[in-house]
C-alpha cells in the first residue's frame, strides 16, 4: 500500500499541469516548434504527448474499479524501465510508432489551438482529480488508489516539463512537489537512496536517461549504476 498523502498529491498535479499551461500560454509557432529533451519532438510534440495524458486522466478519474489496488505510484513505472521485459513494456517499433503519431497529430493543428486544447483540458483534468471521489480508479490494464494514480500523473508531467522548457528560457522554474514525486519514484525503482549530490532535477534528468551518468555518479552509486536509466 501506498504512503501518499492524497490532498497533496492532487495539490501537485494541480500545480505541474498549471506550470505546463503558464509556460505555453503566449507561445508562437516558431516558439512551438523549439527543439525539446524528446529526441525528434518539439515542444509542440511534448505538449501534445502531455495532452494526450490529461485526457487519459479525465476518462480515468470516471472509471471506479471494485478492484484492489495492483500498483502504486511506485510500481506502475517498472513496466516503462528499459529492458524489463513486461509484456506491456513499449518496445522499440512501438515507440517510434507513437513518435511519429504525436507529430502528425501535433502538426495539424491550427495556430494557438494545441495550446488553448491542452489550457482547456488539463484545466478539466484538475478538476476531475479534486472532485473524484473514487477509492481506486482503472486505467492501461490496471487498477490504483486515486492517489496513487494522480502521483504518477504529475510524475510524468514534471519530467516532460523539463524536456518541454529546455529552449523555453522564460518558462517558470519546475514544481517542486512533482520533481519530488519523481525522485520518490527512482528511489523506490532502484531500492536505494540517490547520490545526495543530486537535486531532484538532477535526479529526474539522469533517473530516465535524459542526463548521462557522470564518473562521478558512477563511483557513487557502485554496482546500481547498471540499473539507469530507471525508467523512461
Amino acid at each position: 500500500m501506498s504512503d501518499l498523502e492524497r490532498a497533496a498529491v492532487l495539490d501537485a498535479l494541480d500545480a505541474v499541469y498549471q506550470k505546463v499551461t503558464t509556460a505555453v500560454s503566449g507561445l508562437g509557432d516558431a516558439d512551438l516548434m523549439r527543439p525539446s529533451r524528446c529526441a525528434g519532438w518539439a515542444v509542440a510534440d511534448v505538449l501534445y504527448h502531455e495532452l494526450l495524458d490529461a485526457r487519459r486522466a479525465l476518462r480515468t478519474f470516471a472509471t471506479p474499479s471494485p478492484a484492489p489496488a495492483d500498483r502504486d505510484d511506485v510500481s506502475y513505472w517498472r513496466e516503462y524501465a528499459p529492458g524489463s521485459g513486461e509484456d506491456s513494456a513499449p518496445d522499440g517499433d512501438a515507440a517510434a510508432a507513437h513518435a511519429r503519431y504525436v507529430r502528425v497529430a501535433a502538426s495539424a493543428y491550427a495556430p494557438g489551438w494545441l495550446v488553448w486544447d491542452w489550457s482547456e483540458t488539463s484545466a478539466a483534468a484538475r478538476r476531475a482529480a479534486q472532485a473524484c471521489g473514487h477509492e481506486h480508479v482503472a486505467t492501461q490494464g490496471h487498477v490504483l488508489s486515486v492517489a496513487d494514480f494522480a502521483a504518477t500523473l504529475a510524475v510524468e508531467a514534471a519530467v516532460h516539463y523539463l524536456d518541454l522548457t529546455v529552449d523555453l528560457p522564460s518558462a517558470p522554474e519546475p514544481d517542486p512537489a512533482s520533481l519530488a514525486l519523481v525522485r520518490r519514484v527512482l528511489v523506490g525503482l532502484l531500492g536505494a537512496p540517490l547520490p545526495a549530490s543530486w537535486d531532484d532535477t538532477t535526479a529526474a534528468l539522469k533517473g530516465t536517461g535524459r542526463d548521462p551518468l557522470t564518473g562521478a555518479d558512477r563511483q557513487a552509486l557502485g554496482p546500481l549504476a547498471s540499473a539507469f536509466p530507471l525508467f523512461a
